[in-house]
């Protein structure tokens, strides 16, 4: 990228040559649009999903079945990653989930995916979004 455009960082929670979900951030150039208003390249989607998880909620380890983007709307969405580490996104935040199951791989849930939650004393409510 170079310098003279801005970018989105889009942070993306993803499968490793391990087999683990680790998080890293990549810059994407807004190099549509005009200098007032800089846009990405238009990119398609598949659809989308609203979900609300009440106060309380907590997911076992997973795997994201197919890669999409996660937008919190409401509330605060905690994920967590094998060895502890995890990330809180509050609303207007985002991540794009495509920590998927190794090819040929047995899910293990001492290994594999990741675990979400909802914090706080506010219901989460997220867009799912595949691209």
């Amino acid at each position: 990228m170079t310098s003279e455009f801005p970018h989105f960082t889009r942070v993306v929670l993803d499968t490793g040559a391990d087999g683990r979900a680790g998080f890293r951030e990549e810059l994407m150039p807004l190099t549509e649009g005009k200098p007032a208003a800089r846009l990405s390249p238009f990119a398609a989607a598949q659809g989308y999903q609203l979900r609300h998880s009440p106060v309380g909620f907590r997911s076992e380890f997973h795997c994201t079945g197919e890669p999409q983007w996660v937008f919190i709307l409401q509330g605060q969405m905690e994920i967590g990653l094998q060895g502890g580490v995890s990330r809180v996104f509050g609303p207007g935040e985002h991540f794009y989930s495509a920590d998927t199951l190794p090819a040929g791989a047995t899910f293990d849930a001492a290994v594999h995916g990741h675990w979400s939650r909802q914090v706080g004393d506010e219901p989460l409510v997220t867009l799912f979004l595949r691209d």
